[in-house]
């Protein structure tokens, strides 16, 4: 993983509330153990029509929206099963944060320990938000806020150990390893004692 310290970009809106992980990444790509080329199949049965071309009507497939790598959604994203490869789909679409009022427990613990930034805020601030896609926002990680482009800041709330994680570019194994040392010492220190 690498660090996630500090993300600019514009914002896409996906307003839809209730979007679960079959329709972020549908089971018949589930395949892979791998997370390269997901963000292919990404939002797949909305961005692609039947004939595989793009859906001119899906938020992401909007020429404002290329190149965005923050995505604004409804109320309770990421809802369903607890497949993994939902966040590793977004990733790789190139989406690097996902902002509702709302997002699932399981989806939201995924996506931390892959590096996506789930990030839960106001309703209030979340239609806002919808409201205005395709603004310019920075979000820091470190002092949990996202800058607006007004001057104007929303915090969020961060559990320590996934910002911990997210800005030193490490996922819960490499976390242990980062404590190696001190491991070592503790089982030098047990073994004298027995």
């Amino acid at each position: 993983m690498t660090a996630v310290t500090r993300i600019h970009s514009r914002s896409v809106a996906l307003a839809d509330d209730n979007i679960d992980t079959d329709r972020i990444i549908p089971a018949r790509f589930l395949t892979t153990t791998t997370r390269a080329g997901l963000g292919r199949h990404c939002f797949n049965d909305w961005r692609y029509l039947a004939d595989g071309s793009d859906n001119p009507d899906f938020a992401l497939n909007q020429p404002q929206a290329r190149g965005c790598s923050i995505l604004v959604a409804g109320r309770n994203f990421g809802c369903g099963s607890s497949r993994e490869h939902a966040p590793w789909a977004l990733l790789d679409y190139g989406i690097a944060v996902v902002i509702s009022s709302e997002i699932a427990d399981i989806f939201r613990n995924n996506a931390l320990g892959n590096g996506l930034l789930a990030i839960e805020v106001a309703a209030a601030e979340q239609r806002w938000l919808l409201a205005h896609g395709g603004i310019e926002l920075t979000i820091d990680v470190a002092g949990q806020y996202i800058a607006l482009p007004d001057g104007g800041r929303i915090t969020f709330a961060l559990e320590p150990f996934a910002r911990h994680c997210l800005l030193n570019g490490v996922d819960a194994f490499g976390y242990l390893l980062q404590q190696e040392a001190a491991i070592a010492a503790w089982e030098a220190r047990q073994a004298v004692a027995a």
